[in-house]
C-alpha cells in the first residue's frame, strides 16, 4: 500500500527540508505530478516519454566519468536518481508499485547475489569466478525455460548489446575459440560490403553493415575491450585533432570549408604527432 502522502504543511516544510534525502526527492516528484496543483509539463508525461531522458541521463554520467569531471559527477547522478524516483512515481499512480518496492527489490537481489559478503560462502574467489557467479545468478533468475538471450535490453547502445549477446551465446558454446577467426571473419563480411555497395539495394547494404559491425563489436569481445568505450575515445580523439586543424587555418583567416583535403590530411598528421611528442616536448 502507497503511503499516505503529507498535508500541505508537512509537504513544504519536507520540499524544502535539504537534509530530508531520498524522501524529500520523492516528495517533490509527487507535487509535480500532482493533478491539481503540479506542474503542466511533468503532469502529462508518461513511461514512454520520460525513458528516452532516462538513457540520456545514463551517456550523461558515464561522460562525466570519462572526463574524469568528478565536480560534475553529482550533479549528473542527481540527474538518473531523479529518472528512478520519476518512474516509481509514475507506478504508484498506476497502482504497480512503489519506490520503497524499488529499493526493496534492489537490495533484496544485491544480498541474494553476494553469498560471499552476506553469507556463508568462501570469498577465496577471483574477481573473474565472482562475475561467472553473478552470470549464474542470474540465469538462475530468469529460469530454466527462457531463451539463452532473452532479457538482454532492446534499448541497450547497440555494441553494448551486440557484446551482451555474444557473451550469452558463448556461454553455451556458441563462439569461435580465438581471435584468428574472428578476424578472418571480418574479413569476409568486409569484403561482402564492398560488394553489396555495387549490386544490392541500400537496404541489404544496412544489412552488410550490421554484419560487420557486429563481428567487430565480437572481436572487441575476444580482446576484452569494451566497445563503446574504445568508439567514445575515438570520437574524442577526432574532435581533439579535428579542432587543432581548425585552430590551424583559423591562423591564416581560413576555415575547412576554404582549405583542401590534401592540406587538412597533413595537418591531421602533425596533429597526430603533437599528440605523440606530448606537452612537455
Amino acid at each position: 500500500m502507497p503511503p499516505t502522502p503529507p498535508d500541505a504543511t508537512e509537504s513544504d516544510k519536507l520540499v524544502q527540508d535539504r537534509t530530508a534525502g531520498l524522501d524529500r526527492l520523492a516528495e517533490i516528484l509527487r507535487r509535480l505530478r500532482d493533478p491539481a496543483t503540479g506542474c503542466p509539463w511533468d503532469i502529462v508525461q508518461t513511461f514512454d516519454t520520460i525513458a528516452p531522458y532516462t538513457l540520456e541521463e545514463a551517456h550523461e554520467v558515464a561522460d562525466a566519468i570519462a572526463r574524469r569531471a568528478w565536480d560534475e559527477l553529482p550533479g549528473e547522478l542527481g540527474d538518473l536518481l531523479l529518472q528512478v524516483v520519476y518512474h516509481a512515481q509514475m507506478a504508484q499512480e498506476a497502482g504497480h508499485f512503489a519506490l520503497p518496492d524499488v529499493i526493496t527489490a534492489i537490495s533484496d537481489k544485491m544480498v541474494a547475489r553476494h553469498p560471499h559478503v552476506f553469507g556463508a560462502a568462501s570469498r577465496d574467489k577471483t574477481p573473474d569466478q565472482q562475475t561467472a557467479d553473478w552470470e549464474a545468478a542470474k540465469a538462475a533468475e530468469r529460469g530454466a525455460r527462457a531463451g539463452t538471450l532473452d532479457g538482454v535490453a532492446l534499448a541497450l547502445p547497440a555494441l553494448t548489446r551486440a557484446v551482451k549477446l555474444q557473451k550469452r551465446a558463448a556461454r553455451v558454446g556458441f563462439d569461435w575459440p580465438d581471435t584468428a577467426q574472428v578476424v578472418a571473419k571480418i574479413a569476409e563480411e568486409a569484403a561482402e560490403l564492398v560488394e553489396a555497395r555495387d549490386r544490392l539495394t541500400q537496404a541489404e547494404v544496412a544489412e552488410e553493415m550490421g554484419d560487420l559491425l557486429f563481428v567487430m563489436a565480437n572481436l572487441a569481445r575476444h580482446l576484452e575491450v569494451d566497445p563503446e568505450a574504445a568508439l567514445r575515445a575515438a570520437n574524442a580523439k577526432f574532435t581533439r585533432r579535428f579542432a587543432r586543424i581548425e585552430a590551424w587555418l583559423a591562423e591564416t583567416g581560413r576555415r575547412p570549408a576554404d582549405s583542401t583535403l590534401e592540406e587538412m590530411d597533413a595537418l591531421w598528421t602533425r596533429a597526430k604527432a603533437e599528440e605523440r611528442a606530448g606537452p612537455n616536448s
